[in-house]
């Protein structure tokens, strides 16, 4: 069984298809953007930018953690929607209300601690987008869960492109760092606007209770969300309080930005994986969320490939696009790139145990990461530096993703193809070599990405990755959608 030979399988793919390219606007704005800012702000701005958007970030996602992936289950696995769908919305206002004045309260005290006095200011100001996210998420949680991925996908494109327009806009202006919040506060509205049209009226209309145990799986996931959500951006804060400059954390931050790819296909991937296979485990269809399941992990490892590829070009890729201030992200960029392919890994893993109705587990294997990096940062960073930071992310990234796997396995008897991981292993070594021996100047290293991109995917051919109704199934969409174009 694949993803791509049964109904289920291909309909999920499909959603993955259509949300993924929507958030693949995401890099790609954010490599107009972020090259704009670096280069506007240079790296002491931009540092500072960076600091208050993921302190923002921090906030928004430890929100939408308790709502997402329950609001997605719960929605997937009803017919009577409108009550689970109306509270959470409500929620999402109240708590996003409530967080943006807890922003606003300690603002000035987190400035002190990072010994950076105009963040206070800043803080405050980008705090205003927490509640206008919170209630979009909300609202596109219930298109995903409802299968309208069309609709999320196009409400998430609207607020990349208008985040980049708004941004650039008016920091050409004149008006700064100022200026890029409100343009994120601005695509949060849009964002909302477009989800709200979509779903429709009528989700602040009094609706009848929910007897579902909501509060129990938000909580939990909430929990193991906000471990993931310190651990991922504990590295950047561990720098500066360790005494990093805001220059070497806008060095940083740049890296990261690069090593998105992966957690934005995850992030996709997981939310529709978690729909798809609550709605099979509802029906009593156990084998067949098993067979998804194996086949998620299967998929998951593609990006092995991927993560060698852009491992190899990072210097190349960190000079184009931030310019040669930032030329000491490449380094960095190379190991999150790894660490953020680890992540993956333990997202479908989580996302398994969640649909599978044991969600105090993600937080038994998402708990340990923060000691573990906080651990590991505390000792490294004051002798590697920068270095130090991504290689703590990255090893307790590669712990997780296995002690998740082990878990799984011991639920399901589940587990990555073997085959799959070799041929993985192997693709991404000779590409990562080529990516790193084959020397591009400007902006031809783009066409060497894609074209060592091809290149595995032939080789994933070549060795006899793809099933034979993997690729009959391939053949029979594409041929469906020429027929059109051919009656024409």
């Amino acid at each position: 069984m694949s993803l791509l030979t049964t109904t289920t399988g291909r309909r999920m793919m499909d959603g993955t298809a259509r949300i993924f390219l929507a958030e693949l606007l995401f890099p790609l704005t954010a490599l107009i953007t972020t090259g704009f800012l670096t280069r506007r702000l240079g790296p002491q701005g931009y540092g500072l930018l960076a600091l208050t958007l993921t302190t923002i970030i921090w906030v928004e996602s430890a929100i939408n953690s308790f709502f997402t992936k329950t609001t997605i289950k719960f929605v997937g696995e009803t017919d009577d929607w409108k009550p689970v769908g109306a509270m959470v919305i409500r929620l999402s206002l109240k708590l996003g209300l409530a967080a943006m004045a807890l922003v606003w309260v300690f603002a000035t005290p987190l400035s002190a601690l990072l010994k950076e006095p105009d963040l206070a200011f800043y803080l405050r100001l980008c705090a205003l987008d927490i509640p206008l996210l919170c209630v979009a998420q909300a609202y596109r949680n219930v298109l995903i869960g409802l299968g309208n991925y069309g609709a999320g996908a196009a409400a998430r494109a609207g607020r990349w492109l208008v985040r980049m327009g708004l941004v650039v806009a008016l920091v050409q202006a004149g008006f700064s760092i100022t200026g890029a919040l409100l343009g994120v506060i601005g695509s949060s509205l849009a964002e909302l606007l477009l989800s709200r049209w979509y779903l429709g009226e009528g989700m602040f209309a009094k609706q009848a209770s929910v007897p579902l145990p909501i509060q129990r799986y938000g909580a939990l996931l909430f929990l193991s969300s906000i471990c993931l959500i310190f651990f991922n951006g504990m590295d950047l804060f561990m720098l500066k309080i360790l005494g990093g400059t805001a220059r070497q954390a806008g060095i940083y931050s740049a890296a990261q930005s690069l090593s998105l790819l992966p957690g934005l296909f995850s992030w996709t991937f997981s939310s529709l994986l978690l729909a798809t296979l609550s709605r099979q485990l509802a029906d009593c269809q156990n084998d067949r969320a098993r067979d998804l399941a194996r086949d998620s992990m299967r998929v998951t490892l593609f990006f092995l490939p991927v993560a060698a590829i852009i491992a190899g070009a990072s210097p190349e890729i960190v000079q184009v696009v931030f310019g040669s201030e930032f030329v000491s992200a490449g380094p960095l960029l190379a190991l999150l790139i790894v660490g953020a392919v680890s992540n993956v890994m333990l997202m479908v893993s989580m996302t398994v145990m969640t649909a599978a109705g044991l969600p105090a587990r993600t937080v038994l294997f998402t708990a340990p990461l923060v000691l573990l990096a906080l651990v590991g940062h505390l000792i490294v960073i004051p002798r590697l530096g920068q270095q130090g930071a991504a290689l703590v992310t990255v090893v307790v990234s590669l712990l997780g993703a296995t002690g998740a796997l082990v878990s799984v396995y011991g639920l399901w008897k589940v587990w990555p193809p073997a085959g799959t991981l070799v041929r993985s292993l192997a693709i991404g070594f000779v590409v990562g070599a080529a990516s790193w021996a084959w020397p591009t100047p400007g902006l031809l290293v783009f066409a060497k990405l894609l074209l060592l991109g091809i290149f595995s995917v032939f080789g994933y051919w070549l060795i006899g990755e793809f099933r034979y109704r993997e690729l009959t199934a391939v053949r029979s969409m594409l041929l469906r959608k020429r027929e059109p174009a051919q009656v024409a």
